[in-house]
């Protein structure tokens, strides 16, 4: 584990695996650097890559956040890429595909191509409603710190079955994840709005906008609409692939993508 220092003083704990060019690995919701998924990933990806996995602020190692403002996320994005030598590939899963692509609005030059994957920006009016109503009710379990419920009430807003939702309570490194569970209004505030397409149109960095095509349909509408505004950025859906994508698929398309001449 290694530690850098964000611009407000928060620690973040990273770790780097890996060998060939830097690449910043952005997690999202209630993920850390040793969710056990995250470091699936970062194995397959050190195959071709020098990668950075972080804990997001208030996340595993890194200290609690000063500030929720989504401005010091990117501002620890802009960190980590410093540690990584002050220029990075950058990919970001989920609400982390919004912290990467506003690295790339916020400090082009040190971000050489951005890779995300179902950016989960809110596809309608109906959707957003969902969204505001669970921030509500999120807000309200944490005053009352009842995290673990606030957790669960989280994963049942993006789908998951109730049925998994009870059990997981019965998995190792619940009690961790629980921990997570004040960091679920940061992602909250990344994503309960529209893609901020006029914002987007001014990215000048190569972007590829990756989804699942087993991921819920709006989200195909969102990465569609994403890499419509931003120049010269594309879709892809990646087959068989639902919202958690397997680094397997991943790897081939972001060699493509990032190590191509395109």
């Amino acid at each position: 584990m290694q530690v850098v220092r964000s611009k407000d003083g928060t620690a973040l704990a990273y770790e780097v695996r890996g060998t060939g060019p830097a690449l910043v690995y952005v997690a999202g919701a209630i993920c850390h650097r040793r969710f056990q998924p995250i470091v699936d990933d970062v194995n397959v990806l050190a195959q071709s890559f020098t990668v950075l996995s972080y804990d997001r602020r208030g996340r595993g190692d890194s200290s609690a956040a000063a500030s929720d403002d989504p401005q010091a996320e990117i501002d620890d994005l802009a960190a980590v890429i410093g540690a990584a030598g002050g220029s990075a590939y950058v990919y970001g899963h989920s609400s982390g595909a919004v912290l990467a692509l506003e690295a790339a609005l916020a400090f082009p030059e040190n971000v050489k191509k951005v890779l995300i994957y179902d950016p989960p920006y809110v596809a309608d009016e109906q959707e957003r409603e969902h969204v505001q109503q669970t921030k509500q009710r999120i807000q309200t379990l944490l005053t009352a710190n009842r995290r673990a419920r606030a957790i669960r009430t989280f994963l049942l807003s993006i789908g998951v079955p109730r049925i998994a939702t009870a059990l997981f309570g019965l998995v190792p490194g619940w009690s961790k994840t629980v921990r997570l569970a004040p960091t679920l209004l940061y992602d909250i505030r990344l994503t309960e709005d529209y893609a901020p397409v006029d914002r987007l149109k001014r990215i000048t960095v190569p972007t590829l906008v990756g989804f699942g095509e087993k991921s819920p349909h709006g989200m195909h509408l969102v990465a569609n609409l994403i890499a419509d505004a931003i120049p010269n950025a594309r879709s892809r859906g990646f087959p068989g692939q639902d919202h958690m994508v397997a680094a397997k698929a991943l790897l081939p398309v972001m060699e493509a993508f990032f190590l191509g001449e395109a």
